[in-house]
């Protein structure tokens, strides 16, 4: 049963909304005042407050404001009962996270469809949340033991070949045998750190206030040093040093660089999977509608409409067809760490022609 908490000073205008949302078939609490209103609101967890604006001891904007900075109840739905329809007071509410007000006097059918609309509002983004949760699950549950198996496998078959053949081997075959395992382990290490960071910024994206909380204090000053250093080193490690070329024009950045220089490393590192050896990878960017853009184009493979479009769910395109290691998971990070911070990805790619991604950044105040 739906729980809703009424806090209003006025007996009257409190017995009657009870009386109202009982009838309706809700399980209706009831406060007398903000400061009961707000424990009460901590420890029954309601679906949906309904307070009055203008109380003693503590008002409704002061239970909102306390509502708001804990966690647990930071996304409770709020409607504001004001007896002012002053600009100034509902501009308030709203800045302080309301979700609706009614100006008194309200009819019935006037608070029911605020409730209804209210509690709809809050089911779909609960449904939205449980849905990434569920994806998320199922992400992790199909793709990571093949992921995990193919690095490991060859760590496994490198050290017991180390293991059975030891006598029989010179030097020279330890060392590549021994490298092997180090290539795998280091992949191993990557694919690990990546569904870490993947399932993190899935549980972000499901709570405002860590979201909120992402973004405070996040800053590049030097956008270009960033982007050329994690760049570089990516081309450096594919052997493709040569074929990188870099026109970039600086800025301050609302990300931090740490995060900036990901983003980068995985844009990067799929223009050098799947574009072949001597052709061009070009990072560019300029400042675009007050906006920093950064653009990444390679010459290679390309991506059809249909892989594009399919983004948001990680997978390796063509895998029975490609040897390569396919876009889906550095991508969908580099999406991810984008949009938390306020920017936005776009790929636009002719097949077997080339692939632009254009990543879209808040400039810092």
């Amino acid at each position: 049963m739906t729980k809703i908490l009424v806090i209003e000073d006025e007996t009257s205008i409190r017995e009657n909304i009870l009386e109202l949302l009982k009838a309706e078939g809700y399980n209706a609490l009831a406060a007398e005042n903000g400061q009961i209103g707000l424990q009460l609101a901590t420890e029954q967890l309601p679906d949906l407050i309904i307070s009055d604006a203008r109380m003693p001891k503590l008002d409704g904007y002061g239970v909102l404001t306390a509502l708001r900075s804990n966690a647990v109840t930071a996304t409770i739905p709020f409607i504001f009962l004001t007896a002012k329809a002053a600009k100034t007071d509902l501009r308030q509410g709203m800045e302080l996270g309301a979700d609706d007000y009614l100006a008194k006097p309200f009819t019935r059918g006037e608070l029911l469809r605020a409730i209804a609309t209210r509690l709809e509002k809050q089911a779909a983004v609960n449904r939205q949340s449980q849905q990434q949760l569920n994806n998320l699950r199922t992400n992790i549950t199909l793709t990571l033991p093949h992921e995990l198996h193919t690095p490991l496998n060859g760590i496994l078959c490198g050290s017991q070949l180390l293991i059975d053949e030891a006598n029989d081997l010179e030097p020279q075959e330890i060392l590549e045998i021994a490298g092997d395992i180090r290539t795998s382990a280091e992949r191993l290490s990557k694919l690990v750190q990546n569904f870490l960071l993947y399932a993190q910024l899935e549980l972000i994206g499901t709570d405002p206030e860590q979201i909120e909380a992402l973004r405070q204090n996040s800053r590049t000053d030097s956008a270009k040093n960033a982007i050329i250093d994690a760049a570089t080193q990516k081309a450096k490690q594919a052997g493709r040093e040569m074929d990188l070329v870099l026109d970039l024009q600086d800025a301050s950045v609302s990300i931090s660089q740490k995060k900036l220089q990901k983003i980068v490393e995985e844009l990067v590192d799929n223009a050098c999977k799947f574009s072949s050896p001597r052709s061009k990878i070009r990072v560019a960017s300029k400042y675009e509608n007050s906006t920093f853009v950064l653009f990444i184009t390679d010459y290679g493979k390309g991506m059809t409409v249909e892989q594009i479009a399919m983004m948001g769910a990680y997978m390796r395109f063509e895998r029975k067809l490609s040897s390569q290691q396919g876009p889906g998971l550095g991508l969908l990070i580099a999406k991810h760490l984008i949009e938390l911070h306020g920017g936005e990805l776009e790929v636009d790619s002719i097949p077997q022609e080339k692939t632009i991604v254009r990543v879209a950044l808040p400039i810092a105040n």
